[in-house]
């Protein structure tokens, strides 16, 4: 293949769409190849790719999801998306791409459609366990299809169907996990990591406030807190009340937001989590036991389905967000910490799971096109 082709590249409004697009972007972009993005101006996305070498190259596409409930809205949003597919079709008119890659969602839609009206090949990816609507409703048309997880195959109608796991960071294989603690000013013993996303999770957030002098003090294990920059104020006021000491225990790091997570999750042995597809792919790759809190009202109930392959591997714990409490979750995390022979059994489970090269697979796929 000769450099200096033409890729559109396209997925936005939540990161399991975006991340995966960006980081193929990334990878095409640094072999020569002329790299566009579709996305919405609106959404994340756009921010993400102004910090990019290819940020020019950004074409808008004015698309929402689709309308939950069938009434006088969903004429709005047909017109939408009918115009978002012929301004996409003057797109492919005009920079005549190779192949386009899209990583499923609304976003993605109209693009995807045009391809088919132009009879242009296309190659989708998939994070979720269960994938979404656009990709089950696309996939049988795209030239192949990426998945993260194996179990997602039976709902794709698709004979090039490969699993080549979520496009992660190099750097979730090359840091180690004692440079990890060091660089976090650990030491080297147990620690958990407990992480709601970026946002926070105030069902995980209000039950881990109030054991985490009991972990510190009772069980001597490190715990590394992302509370989300929504509750930080609030997880800080609680902690004052039950542990007024806990700024001086060296056990324990408490933050809002911590823009390293492959530091964290490297430094960590147990992680405490939502199930969205890309915190999986990282907690795989850093070897790590999980408790899955899957977030109740996912688009699809996706986090559920991504947790419940998690469990069926052997690789994680499960509670339902209804049944997260001060009790609940202190008996599963001690479980891990007082059977070792069970934690080190779901991180072997995890690291099996894991996948290094799926950004390199799927620049592959559309290479082969």
């Amino acid at each position: 293949m000769s450099d200096n082709e033409t890729y559109f590249i396209t997925g936005g409004g939540t990161g399991g769409h975006i991340y995966p697009a960006v980081a193929v972007a990334d990878v095409l972009a640094e072999k020569g190849n002329v790299v566009y993005y579709i996305g919405n101006p609106q959404n994340l996305e756009f921010s993400i790719i102004q910090q990019k070498a290819y940020k020019d190259n950004f074409l808008s596409v004015n698309v929402h999801g689709m309308p939950r409930k069938v009434d006088i809205s969903i004429l709005g949003w047909s017109f939408q998306l009918l115009t978002a597919i012929f301004k996409c079709i003057g797109y492919l008119n005009k920079y005549k791409p190779k192949v386009v890659f899209g990583t499923g969602g609304y976003v993605s839609a109209p693009i995807l459609i045009a391809c088919i009206i132009k009879r242009i090949p296309y190659v989708m990816h998939d994070c979720d366990a269960c994938p979404g609507l656009v990709t089950r409703k696309l996939a049988p048309y795209a030239k192949s299809v990426s998945l993260a997880f194996e179990c997602a195959k039976n709902v794709i109608k698709n004979a090039n169907c490969f699993i080549n796991g979520n496009p992660i960071r190099p750097a979730f294989q090359t840091l180690s996990k004692s440079d990890a603690r060091k660089n976090l000013g650990l030491i080297e013993k147990l620690t958990i990591c407990v992480m709601g996303g970026s946002q926070g999770a105030r069902t995980i957030n209000d039950a881990a406030v109030e054991i985490l002098k009991t972990l510190s003090n009772k069980y001597d294990v490190q715990v590394i807190f992302q509370t989300g920059k929504k509750n930080f104020e609030r997880v800080i006021e609680q902690l004052i009340k039950i542990y007024p000491e806990y700024e001086n225990d060296k056990n324990l790091i408490i933050k809002p937001y911590f823009d390293d997570m492959v530091t964290v999750l490297k430094a960590s042995d147990i992680a405490v989590s939502r199930a969205g597809s890309l915190s999986l792919s990282e907690i795989e790759a850093c070897e790590i036991a999980s408790i899955l809190v899957p977030y109740p009202h996912a688009a699809a109930d996706h986090q559920r389905k991504n947790a419940r392959c998690m469990v069926e591997k052997g690789a994680s714990l499960y509670l339902e967000d209804s049944d997260v409490n001060e009790k609940t979750l202190l008996e599963n995390i001690v479980l891990l910490v007082t059977n070792r022979e069970k934690l080190a059994g779901l991180q072997e489970a995890a690291l099996k799971l894991a996948k290094y090269d799926g950004v390199q697979k799927i620049v592959e796929q559309l290479e082969n096109v």
